[in-house]
């Protein structure tokens, strides 16, 4: 007989329920228990997908089809994920450069890389054609250097934020549920969103909101918010509706999501991160190496469109995109957070410039 305090190693493990959420069906991120589990549960997450919607905690690849056509990843091919994120995009290439192929995939996201890098080991692809490093792309030439890669065959970039990162509201990315205002793609470095607005002066703030968003009520905004005290992303968001009392309530939303935008952009210094990568990505490219890079921003466009220009009349590519590409009505319907994606590529010249 075993004493009463110590479990006996041969019975049964114990059934632990799952704990009760409030109402009829789970409404806070944490409580949602079958998108963070989607594999035990993929008959329901099919159905939230089917409705057009993305389960918390999950993201959708866009422009999948679009991306590889443009990128033409082959067997044995370099390719270099700039933003792993989920690693859809990163699942499709790495089915077609196998055999020989290798992929890096580059994330600054501490909390979510984990689970990407889980997920795809699971699916069989191994140190041999996977290499994950959490790092800014920024710096993606002495990357490469790092990882012994002398150039890329293909290169993608998905400047969006995923929407494992707007689901969870300890991340504080969104105006829809409340959270700590911080906005930090990797929270163990800079400071939040909250620290920015404390110290910044109105003059500093109008001039954000217009760079990072085109926000038209920048100044009135501004003025309202430089140098308050907002802990919580709520606690913005109804400080910047009470500020535009009388716009039409969709174009009230509109400055929600534009000032939120700019912030995010600025805390994470993206356009700065952006132009860095761009000035240094053909040389990263090998002879006929293709890059794609997925934008939501006409900021980040306008960069985009003017690094490949440049890059066209120098000789450093050999083509470029000469229009966006923009996600098909059938999958903005599917897919409602793809509206604003702009798809833009470039193929370098067939001999390296010297």
């Amino acid at each position: 007989m075993t004493d009463d305090a110590t479990p006996d190693p041969g019975a049964p493990a114990l059934h632990r329920r799952r704990p009760r959420y409030r109402g009829k069906h789970p409404r806070q991120f944490a409580e949602k228990y079958k998108e963070h589990d989607p594999e035990h549960y993929s008959a329901d997450v099919a159905k939230v997908l089917a409705a057009g919607k993305t389960p918390a905690g999950m993201h959708r690849p866009i422009m999948v089809a679009e991306i590889v056509e443009v990128l033409e990843p082959r067997p044995g091919d370099v390719a270099v994920d700039c933003t792993l994120g989920y690693g859809g995009h990163a699942r499709e290439i790495l089915a077609r450069i196998q055999l020989g192929g290798r992929l890096l995939g580059l994330d600054t996201d501490p909390i979510e890389l984990p689970k990407t890098e889980t997920r795809l080991r699971a699916l069989g692809f191994g140190p041999e054609s996977l290499s994950i490093m959490r790092t800014n792309f920024a710096g993606l030439a002495k990357i490469l250097a790092t990882a012994a890669v002398s150039g890329a065959d293909l290169i993608l970039a998905d400047l969006g934020v995923s929407s494992m990162q707007l689901d969870n509201p300890a991340r504080g990315f969104s105006f829809k549920v409340e959270g700590p205002l911080d906005m930090r793609m990797n929270p163990r470095r800079g400071e939040p969103a909250s620290r920015l607005l404390e110290n910044i002066t109105p003059a500093g703030l109008a001039a954000l909101l217009e760079e990072n968003a085109d926000e038209p009520h920048s100044s009135r905004l501004a003025e309202a918010l430089a140098g308050g005290a907002f802990s919580t992303t709520t606690g913005l968001t109804d400080a910047i509706r009470r500020r535009l009392p009388n716009l039409r309530a969709e174009d009230r939303e509109l400055s929600v999501r534009r000032v939120f935008q700019a912030l995010r952009i600025a805390v994470n210094d993206e356009f700065s991160a952006l132009e860095t990568f761009l000035r240094s990505l053909p040389s990263c490219l090998n002879p006929d190496g293709r890059v794609a890079i997925l934008s939501f921003h006409s900021g980040e466009d306008r960069r985009i469109k003017k690094a490949f220009e440049k890059g066209r009349r120098e000789g450093q590519y050999a083509e470029i995109a000469q229009d966006v590409i923009r996600p098909t009505a059938a999958e903005c319907r599917a897919n409602p957070r793809c509206t604003a994606a702009k798809l833009r590529w470039a193929r370098r010249a067939p001999v390296a410039m010297h």
